[in-house]
């Protein structure tokens, strides 16, 4: 097995991650290891390997929303004068 080293981890981070190992009764070193493989597993277990956004992306594709009409932009308001009392 190989290993990495992760540097310029900040304190908070590694305090809570101390935490949470603690609170799973497993070491730092091991939590690490279950939050990246829980986390490699969803995104491998997800539809056809695509990401939230391309399954939203297919939903609407091809409802005519790319010709959606948009709205003529109103001026902007002028500015306050603050001079004037």
């Amino acid at each position: 097995m190989s290993s990495i080293t992760i540097r310029n981890l900040d304190d908070k981070l590694k305090a809570s991650l101390r935490m949470r190992a603690a609170s799973h009764g497993v070491s730092m070193e091991q939590e690490v290891r279950n939050i990246l493989q829980n986390t490699l597993d969803s995104d491998a277990n997800t539809p056809d390997g695509l990401t939230f956004s391309q399954r939203i992306n297919q939903r609407f594709k091809g409802l005519g929303l790319e010709e959606f009409p948009l709205p003529v932009r109103q001026p902007a308001r002028p500015l306050p004068d603050f001079n004037k009392p």
